[in-house]
């Protein structure tokens, strides 16, 4: 874990926006218009995914995925100008809210700026043409990092950008050395102090293929030497797999509670149903009850929540990364009461710096626990849509359920659960 990274991480709440299908306009502008809104979910943190053109050769679409790059210092100039840019960034801040946006490093568009200037810099297969160490990603070629003048000129380009947002969201930062991302953190610092940091990190069989290929492929632990959070890929395949039927709930509680041992004290996760990469959450989770409890727990959880946009209409539809595809804003569906007040329960102190567990109960039911000294916040979560009755471990009172203000009643050490999510304050009860 970065050293200076602070555990208040664990208490904010991070809105990733795609600004091509964020609105009919598709433009930072449109970004701008809808700040109110965005601010009145509950929101720290907005991560724009990248902002810059996008190359024309090997184009998947139309439109292409904003991750080929063909430029990284310059502005799409279908979603404005760099003075649009930067006055979305100034209303963002007007909000007190900060934005970060995505920086790609392992490849661009192989009609990029650098591939034209500089193809020394890039990696080639044993043919000699260059292209993707993972195959799959035809649309870009990757960058060769054992070069030091590209380290220079991607470390430059960080601190241009540094003058403006509050930090980075770096995709898939495992393949690019742990040194390189030491030394741009350091170098960044100077420009923008306290600038944050967010790795992609990603799913622990990708790594495994990574090295078996003889490639660079860094794991969470290293990752977070020079991150100030990491994505929550260690995980998600048991939270997936729990929904598919591929293991239990109780395997995927295992693996959460393990991260409190293997990593450092102040690790920060980044919590997530979705993102721009996965299922919406509503397609994943049908059920309207088990989706509200698992939209609580993740807010519950310790670290830091992630909502893409859409999310909070429980949009089904995955906008394409390829085409002109615009968020479905007229769901009928509406989060955002839930979503401020479980905002607001994030913010207790608590959730800062706590001693974290979580169990799976029968029938479906999460039970997790924030404690710290002789305080404890508790929450149980009906992921599988129903109430049963389930034993904790505080004393027998009558509690407030922080999310709706209602009654929670304790009774020989049982909460009777109704199948709505609850979470509520106590004291511990071994030191009662």
């Amino acid at each position: 874990m970065a050293k200076q990274t602070g555990k208040g991480y664990r208490n904010l709440v991070v809105y990733s926006i795609f600004v091509r299908n964020y609105s009919d306009e598709g433009t930072f502008t449109a970004v701008k218009n809808d700040l109110d809104r965005i601010q009145n979910l509950g929101v720290d943190i907005i991560w724009l995914l990248p902002i810059h053109p996008i190359g024309e050769i090997a184009r998947k679409g139309i439109l292409g995925s904003p991750y080929a790059i063909q430029d990284y210092r310059k502005i799409n100039p279908e979603y404005g100008t760099l003075e649009d840019f930067k006055s979305l960034v100034d209303a963002i801040h007007s909000r007190s809210m900060k934005c970060i946006i995505d920086v790609v490093y392992n490849h661009t568009s192989p009609d990029s700026w650098l591939a034209q200037h500089h193809p020394e810099w890039f990696y080639h297969k044993q043919d000699g043409s260059s292209g993707s160490k993972g195959g799959e990603w035809l649309d870009v070629i990757d960058l060769d990092y054992s070069n030091a003048d590209l380290w220079n000129y991607q470390i430059e380009t960080l601190k241009q950008w540094a003058e403006v947002v509050d930090g980075f969201r770096c995709d898939v930062a495992p393949l690019i050395p742990l040194d390189f991302w030491l030394r741009a953190r350091q170098e960044v610092e100077s420009v923008h102090p306290g600038c944050f940091w967010l790795s992609e990190s990603v799913e622990p069989e990708f790594i495994k293929d990574l090295r078996c290929h003889g490639f660079n492929g860094l794991s969470d632990s290293e990752i977070y030497q020079a991150f100030d959070a990491c994505y929550d890929y260690d995980t998600f395949a048991y939270f997936r797999g729990y929904l598919e039927g591929r293991n239990s709930l109780a395997t995927y509680t295992e693996k959460v509670n393990q991260q409190e041992v293997i990593y450092p004290d102040n690790y920060i996760k980044l919590r997530y149903l979705e993102n721009h990469d996965q299922a919406r959450a509503r397609v994943i989770i049908s059920d309207e009850v088990s989706l509200r409890n698992w939209t609580a727990f993740i807010y519950f959880q310790k670290g830091m929540t992630l909502l893409y946009a859409g999310q909070e209409v429980e949009d089904e539809h995955l906008p394409s990364l390829f085409e002109k595809d615009p968020v479905q804003w007229n769901s009928g569906r509406d989060l955002t009461a839930l979503l401020r007040r479980l905002y607001m329960i994030k913010k207790k102190p608590i959730f800062t710096d706590s001693c974290y567990e979580i169990h799976a109960f029968s029938h479906d039911v999460l039970y997790a626990t924030h404690r710290a000294g002789n305080q404890q916040m508790s929450g149980v979560f009906c992921v599988g849509g129903q109430g049963t009755l389930i034993q904790t471990d505080v004393p027998d009172g009558v509690y407030t359920n922080l999310i709706d203000e209602e009654e929670v009643l304790v009774k020989d050490g049982h909460i009777d659960c109704d199948g709505n999510p609850v979470i509520f304050f106590s004291c511990r009860k071994d030191e009662d």
